[in-house]
């Protein structure tokens, strides 16, 4: 028992010894030397961008700055620095001029770009909307490098649309008289600011807040105007026309999982080979149905020459894209889109019985004609274009169809004769459709959607570009540009910088 109770009296000192920790205190200031070389390793990405970016001419960007040695004011941030500071920020999803200005403070990878400094926001944001040229240069550039690696071949793009939340909300769409009312109020607001300079609030401040009733008026001048352009644009104005009193280049587009909201289309083309974007051009189109030309010729400005393949969805199958790239000599491959008749839901909320439904009524090709159930003949009336299909529409005597026994079940409610519709290929689909038919078409189409989609899902998920912080649609382009351009750059790093540092390791 006394051997027992030794080791248990041991413990019981030693757990009652007072536990001696290292004090944390807070309140000191300390004095440390900072060797700047060695905030980040030799392999962190923030190197990489440094180096590509001093690889390129540049030269565009100096042109607009007046600072100049021998006459008097102040140096400027190098636009080297601010362009590698965007790309970086952009990779890592920050895409505020006011974050990238506080991770400036503390970060080592932004201290490593800055030396230690501090670059102010506005200058970070209104460099961001400027150099529209020489951005689109340095893009091209960029493209260059990736095509010397072999990265870019243009034997097959793979072309795509995404839509991006514009920076307005549903809300700020309003009608004419709205808009009228919103501007009236945005004018007084402004004559009753008077000088700033005789404010007794801060210069700064009075001249900040008179700046921002200024630009709010004018976007609601803008509003007005995108408001009448839409009404004549129309066959007869429409009450139901409306613009975004935030945002008056944003339209209403139908974004993901059935939502409709202001957003900006934008149309990416991704070069099959290392999926690199080989071009990218934002639109206000609604569809996708009118873009694959342009994209064509975005690419053809950037590479100088044509890709010899496109591949798309069928957003973009249509008789006027087909055309178009049978003219450009571009190879077409892409999903046929599919044709529906008239639902029956609709024909059943008409007051039509399923007996007199399309299906059962009769063609007949030699005359070219078709007869309804009930012995009437519909003639061939006219015909349109519709997509990559003729429509033709056949029509039955409006004096049969009166004093017809079944018009309550066929046509009722309608003066006019039962009309039908009839769709026809065009000999454009007819061959597309055969050539999509055979299987080296259908096994190069289910590579499209793990080449087109992925750069919208690195661009949406990795950089952040679910919706815009800029308004315009050349301010929109601009952002987009600098959200590919990482995106090219990123995979350049991946591909190319990070290989070749370990080779030489």
């Amino acid at each position: 028992m006394g051997n027992d109770s030794s080791p248990v009296t041991s413990l019981k000192t030693e757990e009652q010894r007072p536990v001696r920790c290292k004090e944390i205190n807070r309140q000191q200031l300390l004095l440390r030397p900072v060797e700047v070389e060695k905030l980040v390793d030799l392999g962190h990405p923030v190197r990489a961008i440094w180096e590509l970016v001093g690889r390129f001419n540049l030269e565009p960007f100096y042109a607009e700055v007046e600072s100049v040695e021998g006459v008097a004011g102040r140096p400027v941030w190098d636009p080297r620095l601010l362009i590698s500071l965007w790309i970086y920020a952009y990779k890592d999803g920050v895409s505020s001029a006011r974050e990238i200005a506080r991770l400036c403070e503390y970060h080592p990878a932004y201290q490593w770009l800055t030396g230690l400094g501090v670059v102010n926001y506005h200058t970070l944001a209104d460099f961001r909307i400027r150099h529209k040229e020489a951005l689109d240069q340095l893009f091209i550039e960029v493209l260059g490098v990736l095509s010397h690696e072999g990265l870019i071949t243009l034997q097959r793009v793979m072309h795509d649309g995404t839509k991006v939340k514009a920076c307005a909300s549903d809300k700020s769409f309003h009608r004419k008289a709205r808009l009228q009312d919103h501007l009236r109020l945005a004018r007084e607001q402004v004559e009753q600011m008077g000088d700033p300079e005789s404010e007794e609030s801060s210069q700064r401040v009075a001249k900040a807040r008179q700046r921002a009733l200024r630009e709010k008026q004018q976007r609601l001048e803008e509003a007005l105007k995108v408001l009448e352009q839409i009404e004549a644009s129309r066959s007869k104005a429409s009450e139901k026309a409306r613009a975004s009193s935030t945002d008056p280049e944003a339209r209403v587009m139908l974004q993901a999982k059935g939502a409709y909201g202001p957003s900006y289309n934008v149309q990416i083309s991704t070069d099959a080979k290392a999926k690199i974007i080989v071009g990218v051009g934002v639109t206000q189109a609604p569809t996708d149905a009118a873009e694959l030309e342009p994209a064509v010729d975005r690419v053809e400005a950037n590479l100088g020459e044509r890709p010899k393949q496109m591949v798309v969805d069928a957003g973009f199958t249509n008789q006027a894209t087909m055309e178009a790239m049978t003219e450009k000599q571009v190879d077409l491959i892409g999903a046929l889109p599919e044709r529906n008749g008239v639902p029956a839901n609709r024909l059943q909320q008409r007051g039509v019985r399923p007996e007199f439904y399309p299906q059962a009524f009769e063609y007949d090709s030699s005359a070219d004609c078709y007869r309804c159930p009930a012995g009437k003949v519909l003639l061939y009336e006219t015909q349109e274009r519709q997509g990559a299909s003729l429509r033709r529409r056949y029509r039955a005597r409006a004096s049969e169809c009166r004093f017809c026994a079944f018009q309550a079940q066929c046509c009722p409610g309608t003066k006019r004769g039962r009309s039908l519709v009839r769709s026809e290929q065009t000999p454009e689909l007819t061959a597309f459709q055969a050539k999509m038919e055979a299987p080296e078409a259908q096994a190069i189409y289910k590579q499209r959607a793990g080449v087109a989609e992925f750069p919208n899902a690195w661009i949406k998920d990795k950089i952040g570009l679910r919706q815009f912080r800029l308004r315009g649609l050349v301010k929109v382009t601009l952002e987009a540009m600098w959200a590919c351009l990482t995106y090219n750059i990123c995979q350049w790093i991946r591909l190319c910088w990070k290989p070749q540092r370990l080779a030489q390791a």
